[in-house]
């Protein structure tokens, strides 16, 4: 059966400099490994995991800009829409609103007056193009903050859209 193994303090007994060498070097302060926090990523890493878990890593706030993300439309669904038959027709013009943005990707055939919060500029090309108009609507509201957009002069045709509905 092996020997269980004996503690280091034996071995020293009776020894001049209990194995550090020379005896000025374990005299005072000694060997400590470092002034102040040096090694605690090294040789102190262990006291630092029991007595400062918190000593590595970021802490505290940063605020970063919020992000606000818009629901999106294409303006070949819109037209998909039109051609469904799921906007109302006045005047000739199809009238469709919508809180978000306006992208560009495919073709508008049909004079559409869009009431939305943004669009890109392709969209306003595009809907130009097809004898339609772009509008701004009085009041956009992002999930819980509301910003207050001043008033434009709406066409006759978006003014009744607006006290009939």
């Amino acid at each position: 059966m092996p020997k269980r193994k004996e503690r280091k303090k034996r071995k020293y007994l009776g020894t001049r400099h209990c194995g550090r060498g020379n005896k000025k070097k374990g005299r005072g302060s000694g060997t400590k490994g470092g002034t102040g926090m040096a090694g605690s990523g090294k040789h102190k890493f262990t006291y630092i995991t029991a007595y400062e878990p918190d000593y590595f890593g970021k802490h505290g706030f940063v605020r970063h800009a919020v992000k606000r993300e818009l629901p999106t439309i294409n303006l070949y669904e819109i037209e998909n829409m039109v051609l469904k038959g799921l906007l109302q027709k006045k005047d000739g013009k199809y009238y469709f609103e919508f809180k978000g943005k306006i992208l560009g990707s495919g073709d508008i055939k049909s004079p559409v007056v869009i009431k939305a919060s943004s669009w890109s500029r392709k969209v306003e090309e595009k809907v130009k193009a097809a004898n339609g108009e772009l509008l701004k609507p009085d009041i956009v509201t992002y999930d819980r903050h509301l910003v207050h957009k001043p008033r434009r002069k709406l066409s006759e045709d978006a003014a009744q859209v607006a006290k009939s509905g």
